[in-house]
């Protein structure tokens, strides 16, 4: 067996890694946990949820006063750890700095690098920025690249990435619901006017900050049409700017704006939900698997599969965009069940012992 070592920073990527970390546990895999620290609280209380014992904690955030720290600090102490550890593989996962950080410190210290959830692209280094650079630069260097779908992995082959270096295997959030769905499962946000559909939102995106004013007055007017039978739950980013027009514009009464939620409370409340609101890339892939409809709150997607397949709708950020796609779902049985029923195309739940195996058979 081999000695692997997963390197992440982030509550999304933490999600997307642990189940491979499970899977390279159970076939006798030497693993090595490194956490970057790009995320606190969130990823913390994930990591002891789950009973993961972290080998190299680097606590960046310290001095960090923007994305160029962050990769920096994280580069430097990644680089250190590969040397003392000399792994015979180190895993990264989708776009963030972190994982820019680690790609690198595996190509410097010439450790082959695998690239969880590759091929992602909007190509547009702007939307969402700095992901799509980020996963742009990983994939020139990845030795291993885990495509999630096919359009994924047409886009590595269409820039020149070595064929025998991409694999299709899905994506590992998918395998992530079989550790955190309970069959049992309750919550005050479900509790709260339990007669009514449950519509979750989610903003952050930095490309949608400068449209939060009529993202807001949208969703609030949203609320208002359908006050009588619909609630909406808005678990609020950490951005202080979100924070202060959110409680400013979200108004009415059958909006709750919560704290953020731990993974395992949003994936139960995702569940119970009707339909989804949101600008995240993760739950575009998360909910299909739910039987949910997704309108996505983007004028781009580097998940198109989800869009090709009916799951998901781009609706983007404008006023009567949103609301006639709203309208449309929200009153038409036909339309909504045709998102609900689509098939996800983001894979079945077996990506990660795909993916160890894939690395236990190279010799």
């Amino acid at each position: 067996m081999k000695k692997l070592m997963f390197i992440f920073g982030t509550r999304p990527e933490f999600i997307k890694v642990y189940p491979v970390i499970v899977e390279a546990k159970s076939q006798g895999n030497e693993c090595i946990i490194v956490n970057t620290g790009q995320h606190l609280e969130m990823l913390n209380e994930l990591l002891e949820y789950f009973q993961i014992t972290v080998d190299y904690d680097l606590k960046i955030m310290k001095e960090c006063n923007g994305i160029s720290d962050i990769t920096s600090n994280a580069l430097h102490g990644i680089d250190k750890i590969i040397k003392v550890e000399s792994p015979d593989v180190v895993f990264v996962h989708g776009d963030t700095s972190s994982t820019l950080a680690g790609a690198l410190g595996a190509f410097n210290n010439n450790v082959k690098l695998a690239h969880i959830e590759a091929g992602l692209r909007t190509y547009n280094l702007q939307a969402p920025f700095p992901e799509e650079a980020n996963r742009q630069m990983v994939s020139l260097i990845a030795d291993y690249n885990f495509a999630p779908t096919e359009t994924s992995r047409y886009n590595l082959l269409s820039e020149g990435k070595k064929i025998d270096s991409i694999y299709v295997v899905g994506n590992t959030v998918i395998d992530m619901l079989r550790y955190t769905i309970k069959p049992s499962f309750t919550h005050s946000i479900l509790e709260w006017e339990p007669e009514k559909k449950l519509i979750l939102m989610t903003v952050h995106r930095r490309e949608n900050l400068n449209e939060l004013d009529e993202l807001f007055e949208t969703i609030n007017e949203i609320a208002i049409k359908y006050h009588n039978n619909y609630k909406i739950v808005y678990p609020i980013h950490r951005n202080p700017e979100i924070r202060k027009k959110a409680n400013e514009i979200l108004t009415s009464s059958n909006v709750k704006i919560v704290e953020p939620l731990d993974t395992v409370n949003f994936h139960n409340i995702m569940k119970h939900t009707h339909l989804i609101l949101t600008d995240s890339g993760g739950i575009q892939e998360e909910a299909p698997s739910l039987g949910i409809p997704v309108l996505v709150l983007r004028d781009t997607t580097e998940r198109p599969e989800g869009v090709k397949a009916g799951t998901l709708r781009l609706v983007g950020t404008d006023k009567n965009s949103i609301i006639d796609a709203v309208e449309l779902i929200l009153e038409n049985q036909i339309e909504y069940n045709k998102m609900s029923e689509a098939s996800n195309p983001f894979g079945n739940g077996a990506s990660s012992k795909q993916i160890i195996d894939i690395i236990n058979d190279e010799k």
